[in-house]
């Protein structure tokens, strides 16, 4: 035996619109949660409903004292739903019209765009200054290494490399005269130990290389 199938909101929506149709009273939230199961609508429900109904302007809500009560009349209703047709009619209105401007600035716009000799020989001329412009752009790119600001920045980048270079031989010859003075009795050990790091004599300062203008 299959369950019995819920009330959608839509359903207790007009639920709870009988309610206030029928008695065309005004009620608390609290008389609404106990009438509401009578037309199927659980009291858990009733509050989220009711809201729904005042948010759409088919209740009416209003705080008189310490109490807050709802109310809703058929003509009040009836009064709604032919606003939100008048609403919804004058939006129909407008979205026509502007389907029309739409229409009018497309076939504008497509104007002498009409397929033609001249039109077909002006699109092959412009594609072909394009695939031009492509190979222009490709060629540049190869160029790229002659390029005046790459060449200063790699001149630069030179003179930082020779002027680190003379620093570290700098400080290849201070650390040798250091040894020599203070450990005078191992020249021999500390010659051998240069060359086998590579410090020959001929270690000298780097020349700064001519680089072309």
């Amino acid at each position: 035996m299959s369950k019995k199938r819920g009330l959608s909101l839509e359903e207790k929506r007009e639920k709870m619109l009988q309610i206030f149709y029928e008695s065309q009273d005004f009620f608390l939230l609290k008389e609404l949660e106990k009438l509401g199961p009578r037309k199927g609508v659980i009291t858990q429900s009733v509050k989220d409903v009711v809201q729904s109904l005042v948010d759409d302007d088919l209740v009416s809500k209003d705080k008189i004292g310490t109490s807050v009560y709802f109310w809703s009349l058929p003509s009040c209703a009836g009064n709604q739903l032919r606003n939100v047709y008048r609403k919804l009619e004058s939006d129909v209105q407008s979205s026509k019209r502007r389907l029309a401007e739409l229409a009018d600035q497309c076939n504008a716009l497509n104007k002498g765009r009409e397929e033609s000799e001249e039109r077909e020989e002006a699109l092959s001329n412009l594609k072909k200054v394009e695939e031009k412009y492509n190979e222009l752009k490709d060629e540049m790119a190869e160029y790229a290494d002659n390029d005046p600001a790459a060449f200063e920045a790699m001149r630069d980048a030179i003179s930082v490399a020779h002027a680190a270079a003379n620093r570290w031989t700098d400080n290849i010859f201070t650390l040798r005269q250091w040894c020599s003075n203070n450990f005078p009795e191992a020249k021999e050990q500390l010659e051998h130990m240069y060359q086998e790091v590579g410090i020959t004599d001929d270690l000298d300062y780097l020349e700064m290389p001519t680089v072309g203008n």
